[in-house]
């Protein structure tokens, strides 16, 4: 059975209400407790093992919260997307000046990285 547990901090707890068990709470000192909290719970509640829920974890905070958290997640998307790009150029750019016949060690230089990561990128295939 899947569980939502809706968890709201509040004095140093989270404090954890089961979306579709009415009535059933619980708490937690950290969101990775929650999971074994609601388990524990639903299962006394209901009388079925510990073992036969799953649960989703959704913690409430305050708007100003959630937005700085949104933002966070989306610079470090952008800054992931960034790597990425900037990752395939390198090996670009390494393949274009190796094939010119510059050694290894230009090669390196010119990207500011080691002779040794230059054949990395020169012998990478973007995986």
């Amino acid at each position: 059975m899947n569980l939502t547990a809706i968890c709201t901090w509040s004095d140093g707890w989270w404090a954890i209400e089961i979306a579709e068990m009415p009535h059933v709470y619980s708490q937690a000192r950290r969101l990775d407790q929650v999971k074994d909290m609601v388990c524990e719970a639903a299962a006394l509640h209901s009388g079925k093992p510990v073992g036969s829920f799953t649960v989703d974890v959704v913690p409430r905070l305050e708007s100003s919260d959630e937005a700085l958290i949104t933002q966070a997640t989306e610079r470090k998307q952008a800054a992931l997307s960034a790597a990425r790009a900037a990752a395939e150029a390198n090996r670009e750019a390494a393949h274009r000046l190796r094939d010119r016949g510059l050694s290894m060690r230009d090669v390196g230089a010119l990207l500011g990285v080691s002779y040794q990561r230059a054949h990395k990128l020169v012998n990478d295939h973007g995986t």
